[in-house]
């Protein structure tokens, strides 16, 4: 269940970012309100994931959802450009969050 929780954390954390983009430094009120929101609920389930998983763990996959959701958002929705390089380290992101999640008990 902790891990259902991280990864909702983690979507949020996807979801507030990208509001903060839309909200133009605060000064788009709808976009301003669903990033504080999506702050408010990623920060929730965070910490109700942490009172089971380790911090360090729970910390690195929270931030590791979030950015590598967040590259795929700025690739398709802001038409950021696709390289390799790019490609390969949110790679290396997506490797790395599955293997915390692996390692730990």
């Amino acid at each position: 269940m902790a891990w259902l929780l991280l990864t909702v954390a983690g979507v949020f954390e996807v979801v507030w970012a990208t509001a903060l983009k839309f909200s133009r430094g605060f000064t788009v009120p709808g976009a301003t309100a669903v990033t504080v929101a999506g702050m408010f609920i990623s920060f929730f389930f965070l910490a109700r994931a942490m009172k089971v998983l380790p911090l360090g763990t729970a910390y690195a996959v929270w931030t590791g959802i979030g950015a590598a959701g967040t590259v795929l958002v700025g690739i398709f929705l802001f038409k950021e450009p696709v390289t390799v390089q790019r490609i390969i380290f949110t790679l290396f992101l997506i490797i790395g969050i599955v293997g915390l999640k692996f390692s730990t008990t």
